[in-house]
């Protein structure tokens, strides 16, 4: 089931890329939620969104160790 939540996850991502502040307020309740192997995978996938929207390079703050 948490691979279906990550999944999930990266669906809403991509549909809410292109207003910088919904993005980060799901970034925010998606490290609330996925498994901490998800979560660099999940920083994988918002990178390769950055090619699209440079703008969401600010959400990457919520991902620093």
């Amino acid at each position: 089931m948490a691979r279906a939540m990550f999944e999930y996850t990266k669906e809403v991502l991509r549909k809410v890329s292109f207003d910088v502040h919904l993005f980060s307020k799901e970034v925010q309740k998606a490290l609330k939620l996925l498994l901490p192997y998800e979560i660099e995978e999940l920083k994988l996938f918002i990178i390769s969104l950055l090619s699209l929207n440079p703008d969401l390079k600010k959400s990457l703050v919520y991902l620093e160790d």
